[in-house]
């Protein structure tokens, strides 16, 4: 028994692993009689092993360090789109009529179209179905209400019968006799790009002078050109109001159209009072004149402004699906006008070769799969042009520099052998906040451009005809379907094809379901799919050493190189305080915009359905901002009765400070602490 315990003790002091391992691994020690603790504490910074540590960094100095290895993590499933199959309301873009029916001047069909309508000659100056029912009404001398599809060829609808009637007068008209024809447009851009096609138009009649008061521009040198005169005047109505009430030389005395284009989105834009004041000083001095409101959709205030500004109008209504519906339940239910109107927002008219898509991405995935759908459009397939909206200005200014940046930018573009990707993503951006002159340089540069990206809000959205642009990307949902229709209408224009993608996160997918309800249908486009564009560029290539190149479309490498375009573009937007104040900045007017959508969206758009870490990977911050108060307070905007409604905000787009009013209220579950305090120290006092 002796003998067996003195081996087991033997075998517990000379078989302890522990001990042995830190024994093999201290040989630099010198003190001999330490105790085992002693020697653990020795062992923490050993130089075997700082040797092992350098020599791994010295082989993953070429691989990324990677930061976000949460992407693909904790993210909400995405769910099943379930959609009823509804037939979309299609229009006839093209008849078998042409022009020279119409009995229209030859010089206005020959000088005229041609520099127009540059595909006259494939077809033979084919007339629109807008073009066909408006122009007799109009050359009749009646006032008319016209609806049509964006992308349809409503300018030339109002613009033809215009200058007909305009250069046949008995008495030439005279440059000095002052505006014979008024136009009003909602932006800028859609001004030049109206002004651009009368120019053409009135090529063969030179005494007939054109004009254009906008924004932006001097008013020293407007009211000059007023003053030599302007007889066919188009103006956004802030500064042509801005004149009427500060130019004298300005009169409407023998002001004979008035055309409102885009009607509804200049009620959107809030701007139904200055109108009223165009109204009312066009009546002062002249009552009888012919008028024309022209929309891609019919809104109650379009019907309100309509039974105000038109006597007797014709009604044009080009989608024939609409009247079909609505006729027979308009006889059954002995329905009145203003209830047809409503029935009839509620469906729209789509182009018919245009293709419809939604994908549903989790919030942190939103920045890597944007990047991933640009590279794989008008990168790897080339050839396109596209169009991303965005539901603020400092979203357009953060995501155009972050895109240049990353994607069209950087070290490798200078590396011998790589291809070349400055030429392919061009990038553009187009908002309210910007300077005119560059405003109407980025737009004549985007108009004239076979490729490009063009980041933009939605003044980009009514009226603008930019050709060959093949797809529509709505990064932010749109707060209407009427907004909806607009946005996607940039693309397959006069029966060119087009697409349009839709950008929704999972909280979101019940949109789908109302854009059905308009009779708009949608297909579903998955993120993976997206995402494997990344595996063609080597650039995300996540580098091991001794590890083969993947000729397949593994999934694990594609979040990989998902995962380095995220860290590339958040170690660009945390290397100087800077851009990281910049990224806060647009992550809050998102904030903002997102609080504003109107009430019968608000199950499907709320704040506080959003995980504000989430939505902070989108905009390249690694985790969720503390300070998003730092925009200015609106305490004081609460001692203000009554309070604004939300209509109005949406109306007002630099409304800034009530924006950030309605988000702290709607997400007041602790963002902002201090100033529950301050406001309880302010009560005493």
């Amino acid at each position: 028994k002796q003998r067996g315990a003195l081996k087991r003790k033997l075998q517990s002091l000379h078989g302890n692993p522990p001990v042995k391992r830190k024994r093999n691994q201290s040989i630099g020690n010198c003190a001999g009689g330490t105790d085992s603790r002693d020697e653990g504490k020795a062992s923490q910074k050993p130089l075997p092993r700082k040797h092992l540590t350098d020599n791994r960094n010295e082989s993953q100095r070429s691989k990324p360090f990677i930061k976000t290895s949460s992407l693909f993590k904790n993210n909400p499933d995405i769910p099943e789109i379930h959609r009823k199959t509804v037939q979309q309301v299609q229009e006839k873009v093209f008849t078998t009529d042409s022009f020279s029916q119409l009995d229209l001047h030859p010089h206005l069909v020959t000088a005229g179209f041609c520099p127009v309508l540059h595909w006259y000659f494939l077809t033979c100056f084919v007339c629109h179905s807008v073009q066909k029912q408006t122009i007799p009404v109009l050359l009749q001398g009646k006032d008319a209400l016209v609806r049509s599809q964006t992308g349809s060829g409503k300018t030339l609808a109002y613009g033809i019968p215009l200058v007909q009637s305009l250069q046949g007068m008995e008495s030439k008209i005279h440059r000095s006799d002052g505006p014979y024809a008024l136009v009003l447009v909602p932006t800028r851009e859609l001004a030049l790009q109206s002004f651009d096609t009368m120019q053409k138009l009135l090529k063969p009649f030179t005494w007939i002078v054109p004009g254009v008061l906008m924004g932006g521009e001097k008013r020293k040198s407007e009211k000059a050109r007023l003053r030599k005169g302007i007889n066919i005047l188009i103006s956004t109505p802030g500064r042509l109001v801005d004149h009427i009430k500060s130019t004298e030389c300005i009169h409407f005395r023998r002001t004979q159209w008035l055309i409102i284009d885009e009607a509804d989105r200049i009620l959107d834009l809030g701007f139904e009072k200055d109108v009223a004041v165009i109204l009312n000083a066009l009546n002062a001095e002249r009552e009888t004149r012919q008028n024309v409101l022209l929309s891609a959709t019919l809104t109650e205030g379009v019907t309100r402004l309509a039974d105000i500004s038109l006597n007797d109008p014709v009604s044009i209504s080009i989608a024939d699906e609409i009247q079909e519906v609505l006729k027979p339940a308009s006889q059954k239910d002995g329905e009145d006008s203003s209830s047809l109107n409503c029935m009839e927002q509620e469906n729209f008219a789509v182009p018919e070769k245009l293709k419809q898509y939604v994908m549903i991405v989790p919030c942190k995935l939103r920045l890597v799969t944007l990047a991933a759908f640009i590279l794989e459009k008008c990168k790897f397939e080339k050839h396109h042009k596209m169009i991303i909206f965005f539901s603020s200005c400092e979203q357009v200014e953060f995501y155009y520099e972050l895109l240049v940046k990353v994607l069209a930018g950087g070290p490798e573009l200078e590396q011998p052998g790589h291809p070349s990707l400055s030429v392919c993503l061009q990038f553009l951006r187009l908002h309210g906040d910007m300077e005119q002159e560059e405003r109407t340089e980025v737009f004549q540069e985007f108009l004239k451009s076979k490729t490009g990206i063009l980041l933009c809000t939605d003044v980009a959205a009514r009226g603008l005809d930019l050709p060959q642009v093949t797809w529509i990307v709505q990064y932010n949902a749109p707060a209407s379907p009427a907004e909806y229709i607009h946005r996607i209408g940039r693309t397959a224009r006069i029966g060119c094809h087009g697409n349009s993608l839709l950008v929704l996160a999972p909280s979101e997918a019940g949109y789908v379901s109302s854009l059905a309800s308009h009779k708009i249908n949608v297909s579903e486009i998955k993120m993976e799919k997206v995402l494997t564009s990344l595996m063609r560029d080597d650039r995300f290539q996540l580098h091991r050493p001794g590890r083969k190149k993947s000729c397949g479309m593994n999934p694990q490498e594609v979040r990989e190189r998902a995962t380095v375009l995220q860290t590339k573009f958040e170690n660009y937007v945390h290397s100087s305080e800077g851009t990281v104040r910049w990224a806060k900045k647009a992550l809050q007017s998102f904030l903002c915009a997102y609080a504003t959508y109107p009430r019968n969206l608000k199950h499907i758009f709320h704040i506080k359905s959003l995980h504000l870490g989430h939505v902070a990977k989108s905009f390249g911050l690694r985790d969720a901002p503390q300070n998003l108060t730092a925009l200015p307070r609106a305490g004081s905007k609460k001692k203000t009765k009554p309070r604004p409604k939300r209509a109005d905000l949406l109306k007002k787009t630099h409304g800034k400070h009530r924006l950030a009013e309605i988000l702290r209220s709607e997400y007041s579950s602790g963002m902002d602490t201090k100033v529950k305090k301050k406001k309880k120290q302010r009560k005493p006092g």
